[in-house]
């Protein structure tokens, strides 16, 4: 029996060190003002592998400088741009054109950089400040309803049970020393 407490116990120990890592390092950066942005594609591979989790800094736009990883919106304007939605690549070039910086970013596993060129008209921009790999396939396999039951589920069920053996156990070691208690007042009583 000891063996398998032992096991029940490692396994009740695991999974709530994985909840709370995976808690930790979504918390975490987002206490410190982060945000984070899973990597979808392999265009950062090498750097950022797809599956990954980027956490993000606002910094001001005038402090970005070529070889910086930012998250952005492509422009509408491009179609091929459009129809990718977020995307962190590292900046390639910035020039001046009409009195603003125009920028072009380039992903580190493509041959070449992106068609488009762009402005950001907001004061500050998101800039990748660190990454953890592949924790973006578990944090994206939560936004599944099932699997979100099943990381809540069973790591409950291991508890209940473990409580359930416990308490199971305490009544058997309670009953045998009432059975021990009774035999041993009834020899004295003869």
């Amino acid at each position: 029996m000891t063996g398998l407490k032992a096991m029940r116990t490692a396994a009740v120990s695991l999974a709530a060190a994985v909840c709370l890592a995976l808690g930790a390092v979504t918390l975490v950066p987002a206490a410190l003002g982060l945000e984070h942005y899973v990597i979808v594609s392999g265009s950062m591979a090498g750097t950022y592998d797809q599956g990954s989790v980027a956490f993000d800094d606002e910094v001001p736009v005038s402090s970005l400088r070529v070889g910086d990883v930012i998250t952005y919106t492509p422009p509408a304007s491009d179609p091929a741009a459009h129809a990718t939605g977020l995307v962190t690549h590292r900046i390639y070039s910035i020039q001046r054109a009409g009195g603003q910086r125009v920028f072009r970013t380039k992903g580190d596993a493509n041959r070449a950089p992106d068609p488009w060129t762009f402005t950001l008209d907001q004061p500050t921009q998101a800039k990748v400040v660190g990454h953890v790999p592949y924790l973006g396939y578990a944090l994206a396999a939560l936004s599944i309803r099932p699997v979100r039951m099943l990381a809540v589920g069973v790591p409950a069920m291991l508890i209940a049970i473990s409580v359930l053996v416990g308490l199971i156990g305490e009544a058997r070691t309670e009953r045998r020393l009432e059975e021990e208690a009774l035999l041993l007042r009834n020899s004295q009583g003869s």
